[in-house]
């Protein structure tokens, strides 16, 4: 019988501090995050300087909760995981140092995690606790293994990659200009929903028409897989200040349904689409904007009618979390992956870079 492998993970990309101990790439024991929401909130967005200096104050007790929770010792890990990049440096920094001082004064093995293949990662997730809290729609019970076809949405990125084996991935589609979660915030902020966009849009649409106003789909010529945003974000705020200069009311709700509803068929639309024509029939999507719940449902429901199978993960596995990032650094502990004590912060890494 084979040994379990324990990783402590940790996060620090941009202005969640966390870390979680995960066994065997699937089972996460803890996942603490320390939430720097409600600090940013007042700014309308993240300050860089001050969520490093928040990590500073709260990466210590954070790694303490996750050992604590899962009941283990340092001594009983088998290695350190840590997101390197992408993300805001002074951010990525904290958790760095903090990574390759424990694994150094443990005499424990480093491996530095790319971020969004930890977003990815979190679809291999399926114990946890509290998983009885997966939404019923779940298509998917089967654990998740490559290859599959995987949309990442999130608030800087937005791409369409296949994943050929675990921490292999080949990009087939991308933003051309803003990012899915980048459109919700400004969009958010525009409307006067403030921050985080995201979570907001996605409560005011509840409320609303998706089709109460006519935006527009883009798409790319010659690039089927391919996004573009910010013709839709010009779309919105040209018709907020329209309505302002012409004294209409703007109901919210449904501008905010309206465009969640734009936003969400391009994503859909070009992830089936990909799945299809690369002959693949598990799709999968990651990142923050993957907890929206109108892409969750129509994703769900366009699988079910092109007969593919659909993963996600958990909400609270959707947005930046460490178990992920647990998950993600298993497998390239697997595959031999280990750092030295030279690893630093990229925060410009693209996917695929070492």
């Amino acid at each position: 019988m084979m040994e379990d492998v324990l990783i402590l993970a940790i996060e620090s990309s941009c202005d969640e501090t966390a870390a979680a101990v995960v066994r065997n790439g699937r089972e996460v024991l803890s996942n603490v995050i320390a939430s720097q929401i409600a600090l940013h909130t007042q700014f309308g967005g993240v300050v860089p300087e001050i969520a490093s200096r928040k990590h500073i104050e709260q990466i210590n007790p954070v790694i303490t909760s996750a050992l604590e929770e899962a009941r283990i010792s340092l001594s009983q890990i088998t290695a350190v995981g840590v997101t390197y990049g992408p993300g805001l440096v002074g951010a990525l920094l904290v958790g760095v140092a903090e990574a390759k001082a424990i694994a150094y004064g443990a005499k424990k093995p480093l491996v530095g995690v790319h971020h969004i293949e930890g977003h990815v990662a979190a679809n291999f997730i399926t114990k946890y606790p509290g998983q009885n809290a997966l939404t019923p729609d779940r298509i998917c019970q089967a654990e998740l293994e490559p290859p599959f076809v995987c949309l990442i949405v999130s608030g800087g990125h937005t791409h369409l990659v296949v994943v050929k084996d675990y921490g292999e991935f080949e990009i087939i589609g991308k933003t051309r200009d803003d990012a899915a979660g980048e459109a919700f915030d400004k969009v958010a902020r525009a409307v006067g929903l403030g921050y985080p966009g995201g979570p907001k849009i996605d409560q005011a649409a509840r409320q609303g028409n998706p089709h109460a106003v006519e935006f527009p789909r883009a798409k790319v010529e010659g690039a089927p897989y391919d996004f573009s945003f910010s013709g839709l974000k010009s779309a919105v705020l040209n018709y907020i200040n329209h309505a302002k200069m012409t004294g209409q009311e703007i109901c919210v709700p449904d501008l905010a349904a309206s465009f969640q509803n734009a936003v969400v068929e391009a994503l859909v639309s070009r992830a089936v689409l990909a799945a299809e024509e690369y002959g693949y029939d598990k799709l999968a999507i990651a990142g923050g904007v993957a907890s929206n719940s109108a892409l969750r449902e129509a994703m769900a429901r366009s699988c079910r009618e092109h007969g593919l199978n659909f993963y996600y993960p958990s909400p609270v596995f959707c947005t930046d979390n460490a178990a992920m990032i647990g998950a993600a650094a298993y497998y390239e502990y697997q595959k031999g992956v280990r750092h030295g004590w030279d690893l630093n912060a990229i925060p410009n890494l693209k996917l695929g870079e070492r």
